[in-house]
């Protein structure tokens, strides 16, 4: 949650999430749109093909597209022309692009995509839940994930300066939980267009498709030398840590608005109990701590921005002290039974000096609200381990005995 600057206040507007996104598309200079409309995210690109039309992004092409799959395999081609691309997409549709990203990824092509999280069928729904881009976690794209409005637009500038550096050159999403922030309507500052053109330079590479300096792009890769190339996605996507704390901090600089860099902390110095979580119900979580420390309760609160690259270190250095970790994830893996989160957090953790047990809760999914009592029932389990010694490993919460 960014805390705005005393002079910044009078520039405050409010606006519906979709809107504010597709605003700082527009003043981050996109060569290329392309996109289906597939709810929640249709607002988006119905903004950006407004602002189109209405000359408000010159030297943009803007194309729909047959489907998901047409519109992410038509920025294959126009970022391997050297174009700064966008597109925005959730649930089926992103699942509908799954071949394309590994293609994206691997010729090292940078663009930002905004995912507006819902959930996967079947059965049919489209409310909110992180299952979709969680899904895609392997495919070697930089997932960002943003808690309110303020930040899923503040984000796109931070994505494209991550993305296109020459360090890094893989492709973002900047993840933000469907209608929760897509659809609703919340005072905040649009992105500025000034700052943000000194923020963000012109894209420039020298990796592209041009007559006079040939280059071949996708080449035939056989064992001798497929897995340097995944070697040196890996090193990039290391790199990109650094790079997301750098725009952070750059941003915070012009700005004065700051989210934290691939992880923030609030209230984790002394914390017995940590719950860590991405997206929107960040703000809740951050409500329950208050509460709880109203109440004498040592519970702090980890945010995770990045999911990848996953921040290890960062992590182990803010949960150090803690006596239990709780992990709160929109998604499950079928057959493990834990959420994404979960399963990171254990992976990096357990096998350390650090011994305190990791907890996860499969909660919110399909859009099911996640009330406080909830999370403080959550936090009374986590009690119980630090008591006792039990661990609750991974478990669904409020689940409707009726329907089971």
């Amino acid at each position: 949650m960014a805390i705005l600057r005393e002079a910044d206040k009078d520039k405050m507007t409010v606006v519906e999430g979709s809107y504010a996104v597709a605003h700082a598309v527009k003043v981050c200079r996109p060569h290329v749109i392309s996109a289906y409309p597939i709810t929640p995210q249709t607002h988006i690109v119905e903004e950006l093909s407004q602002f189109i039309a209405d000359g408000e992004i010159p030297n943009c092409a803007y194309m729909n597209v047959e489907s998901e799959f047409s519109a992410l395999s038509a920025l294959v081609g126009s970022a391997a022309t050297g174009a700064r691309c966008y597109s925005a997409t959730t649930s089926q549709g992103l699942a509908l692009m799954h071949e394309v990203l590994f293609n994206f990824s691997g010729l090292r092509l940078p663009m930002v995509m905004t995912i507006v999280n819902r959930a996967l069928s079947a059965p049919i729904n489209i409310w909110n839940d992180q299952q979709d881009s969680i899904s895609q976690r392997d495919t070697g794209w930089i997932q960002l994930y943003a808690e309110d409005i303020q930040e899923a637009s503040d984000m796109i500038a931070q994505a494209y300066k991550i993305s296109e550096d020459k360090d890094v050159l893989l492709p973002a999403m900047v993840c933000m939980d469907g209608f929760i922030l897509s659809h609703v309507y919340e005072p905040l500052v649009l992105l500025e267009e000034d700052l943000t053109n000194e923020y963000l330079k012109p894209y420039e590479t020298n990796y592209k498709l041009d007559p006079k300096n040939p280059l071949s792009f996708g080449a035939f890769a056989d064992p001798s030398s497929y897995t340097e190339f995944r070697y040196l996605q890996q090193q990039a996507m290391d790199k990109a840590i650094n790079k997301v704390e750098e725009a952070a901090d750059e941003f915070k600089e012009l700005y004065g608005r700051y989210y934290g860099g691939v992880i923030d902390t609030y209230m984790t110095e002394d914390a017995d109990i940590i719950l860590c979580a991405m997206g929107s119900i960040i703000g809740t979580l951050r409500d329950v701590v208050d509460n709880l420390r109203s109440n004498g309760k040592k519970v702090g609160l980890l945010k995770v921005r990045a999911f990848r690259p996953f921040p290890a270190e960062a992590i182990k250095q803010a949960v150090s002290n803690t006596s239990v970790i709780v992990a709160l994830d929109k998604n499950i893996s079928i057959g493990l039974n834990e959420g994404a989160l979960l399963t990171e957090l254990k992976s990096i953790l357990y096998n350390t000096n650090l011994n305190m047990p990791v907890i996860g809760f499969s909660i919110g999914h399909g859009g099911r609200d996640i009330p406080e009592k909830t999370i403080e029932d959550i936090v009374q389990k986590a009690e119980n381990v630090i008591k006792s010694g039990i661990s609750h490993e991974s478990e669904f919460v409020d689940l409707r005995e009726d329907l089971i």
